[in-house]
């Protein structure tokens, strides 16, 4: 997944004809690593976009708007002092390395005309951007770097003279020669598998790329160079030099990995090593796949960390209400065998003038029996006979009243486990920080978590529903929580617009607003596939969605938030699809 020299070289030359001639206009820092340069130039406004975080490096354009600290960091006040209103006069990759460089022409604090480069470098693990004057003196960086005391690690401070990163000692496939081709493969270790030789042998060359040229060229990922027939190993070095051409000639094309709707990763050359269980998208141009690959992989992230702890309190809830139901039932089986406790105090009762106090048990007539049998009858020495058939009527009476009282919590308990993981489905779905305070201030209402004590209440937030709008024009509301359900199911929605729901799976209302006209069976299914994408039932085939019109939809009494029942409904069975709903979606 990072960004290799490999990639790095298409779009370093999609940058430079974008960029090169451009002033930059604005320049901000929205995270501690990250820059954002707004150029300027004859081909339209662009955003630069620059990640030094590690695992995440990258530089691109970007069509994102991301949001800024009120105060602008240290670092971004020293690149607006010397670069704004630069101009880029060139944008340059070192052969086969992770870096960029821009030279660009300014000014210096006499406002005399002056070079400064500012290169940025995305070696994932000491990713850095470093600002210098013409002659390479380092004015600042992002990233300051001590160095040690044996002098293998590179200092990068203000100051100093910028050195480009330490040589690898790989060799640079765009200029290895056919016989050092030759010679280096002849050379291998017949133990290592091709992968892991090209992997330590050349430079530039990601682990993802390296494993998928040992499936082109050897058929199989990690086939050992020993097991490789002799006819395929002849022809390696002749593959390679094929492969190397096709670099040099540029043919290059950004493909995203997606494994489940998931950005999984990103290349520049077609990836065959998966085959099926991946999904392979082509863009337009490696900028716009850097985006889409980072924004969704980041969006992901952010609602994983805002719904963490809410998540974990409300399985906790969850697990908890579960073990509860699960003790209930076990003690509700236990209350079935009631009766004969009837019975037995019954037979006692028939023989108490047979029967003196001190017994343990005794040998009674069973006359409920068919065959009015002899059984044994477990007694409290301690007790009379009358105290015995008393205490058996007694539990007796104990055991039909928790049956009723268990009864009644186990369809309580049922209600609130419905609940909560309906609140897990939400959560699980919960894009932005409105929505996972939405829920949360629901859960505090519902008397699952405490409101916060002291200090400035919580705004109330009221976010609206998603909106789409059908192929033919319908409008279709979706709602994001249970709050949001029962405001679009039972206030918003008209008696005979168009409901639809999952059937018996967790997910969200979905309200066709059908104004009088007829609805076509187009809608009714983009409609069904929203109802199952915003659902438990998201990555699944053939969900079965129930629609109906509000008019049959009901709220129980005293049922809890986004609980409904219906009459009257037909089912259609669609398979959700994320490119449907995005085209449909309204921003």
């Amino acid at each position: 997944m990072p960004l290799d020299a490999l990639c790095l070289m298409p779009l370093t030359e999609e940058i430079r004809k974008a960029a090169q001639g451009a002033r930059i206009d604005k320049i901000q820092q929205p995270g501690k690593n990250e820059l954002v340069l707004s150029l300027r130039g004859a081909g339209g406004n662009k955003k630069l976009f620059i990640s030094a975080s590690s695992g995440r490096a990258r530089v691109h354009f970007t069509e994102s708007t991301l949001e800024n600290p009120q105060t602008p960091p240290m670092f971004c006040m020293l690149l607006r002092k010397h670069l704004l209103g630069a101009r880029i006069c060139s944008v340059s990759q070192p052969p086969m390395e992770r870096m960029l460089d821009f030279e660009l022409d300014t000014f210096d604090e006499m406002r005399v005309e002056a070079k400064k480069h500012l290169y940025v470098e995305l070696i994932s693990s000491s990713a850095n951007v470093v600002l210098t004057s013409g002659d390479g003196l380092i004015i600042d960086c992002l990233r300051r770097v001590e160095g040690d005391e044996s002098g293998e690690k590179r200092r990068v401070l203000p100051g100093l003279f910028y050195r480009m990163p330490e040589p690898t000692g790989k060799y640079n496939p765009l200029l290895v020669t056919d016989g050092e081709l030759c010679a280096l493969w002849q050379a291998a270790s017949p133990g290592k598998t091709v992968e892991s030789w090209l992997l330590e042998t050349f430079s530039g060359l990601s682990p993802l790329v390296c494993r998928e040229l040992s499936q082109q060229l050897c058929g199989d990922i990690g086939l050992v160079i020993c097991k490789l027939p002799a006819e395929k190993r002849s022809l390696m070095p002749e593959k390679l030099r094929e492969f190397i051409l096709r670099v040099k000639a540029g043919e290059f094309r950004p493909f995203m990995l997606s494994d489940s709707g998931k950005p999984f990763d990103f290349s520049c050359i077609p990836i065959t090593q998966y085959g099926d269980r991946m999904e392979c998208s082509v863009f337009e141009s490696f900028s716009e796949m850097l985006d889409t690959f980072y924004s969704k992989r980041e969006s992901q992230e952010r609602a994983r960390q805002r719904t963490q702890a809410l998540t974990k309190t409300v399985k906790t809830l969850r697990d908890r209400t579960r073990k509860k139901l699960n003790n209930q039932r076990r003690e509700l089986a236990s209350t079935q065998g009631r009766e004969r406790l009837r019975e037995i105090g019954d037979i006692i009762t028939a023989n108490i003038h047979n029967m003196k106090t001190g017994l343990s048990s005794v040998r009674l007539n069973d006359f409920y029996s068919e065959d009015n049998r002899e059984i044994e009858i477990k007694l409290d020495p301690l007790r009379s006979p009358q105290q015995n058939a008393a205490k058996y009527y007694k539990d007796y009476t104990k055991a039909k009243s928790a049956e009723r009282h268990l009864t009644e919590q186990i369809e309580k308990g049922e209600a609130e486990l419905h609940y909560l993981e309906s609140v897990l489905d939400e959560l699980s779905r919960a894009s932005a920080e409105k929505d996972v305070v939405e829920i949360r201030q629901e859960l505090q209402k519902m008397g699952y978590l405490r409101a916060k004590s002291g200090g400035k209440r919580e705004k109330v937030v009221r976010s609206k529903p998603l909106r789409f709008i059908s192929s033919s024009g319908f409008q279709i509301l979706v709602g994001k929580n249970n709050t949001q359900n029962d405001e679009l199911t039972f206030k918003t929605a008209g008696r005979f617009d168009l409901w639809l729901h999952t059937q018996k799976i967790h997910g969200s209302h979905v309200v066709v607003f059908l104004e009088g006209r007829e609805l076509d069976d187009r809608t009714l299914e983009e409609a069904a596939i929203l109802a199952a994408y915003f659902s438990q039932a998201s990555e699944g085939q053939k969900v079965p969605v129930d629609y109906t019109l509000i008019k049959h939809v009901k709220k129980p009494p005293h049922a809890k938030p986004g609980m409904a029942v219906y009459t009257d409904y037909r089912t259609i069975f669609v398979t959700p699809d994320e490119k449907i709903v995005q085209a449909l979606k309204v921003n």
